[in-house]
């Protein structure tokens, strides 16, 4: 049995990281934690980045781990792992919409009371 090193070392990271990360996230959002936007942001970059790592990989081997046929390949190849790249993208979206308010809002000029 061979397996495919990159593969290997992605879901490393997936475990030993995301996964933990993720937890603490939502753990962060249960608490209303300040840092609950940033480990948000975090998270789906990383998420992201891997998607895109996995997709660019299979691309570049010509698609060999994809069954050719169109619904096979357009439903659950792109299809289903799509949802591993929209749902992450939203989630990174809302976390820079809530960062950058909470900093405009740091930015504002405070007027001192006489």
């Amino acid at each position: 049995c061979r397996s495919d090193d990159f593969m290997v070392a992605m879901e490393t990271v997936t475990a030993w990281a995301w996964g933990p990360l993720s937890f603490l996230t939502f753990l962060a959002f249960l608490r209303h934690h300040p840092a609950r936007y940033v480990l948000q942001l975090i998270v789906s970059l990383g998420q992201l980045y891997g998607d895109i790592l996995y997709f660019a990989t299979e691309a570049r081997a010509g698609w060999t781990h994809s069954d050719p046929q169109p619904l096979y390949f357009w439903g659950y190849f792109v299809g289903l792992n799509g949802i591993w790249v929209l749902v992450p993208g939203l989630l990174l979206l809302d976390a820079c919409h809530q960062l950058a308010t909470a900093q405009r809002g740091h930015d504002r000029p405070r007027h001192k009371a006489h």
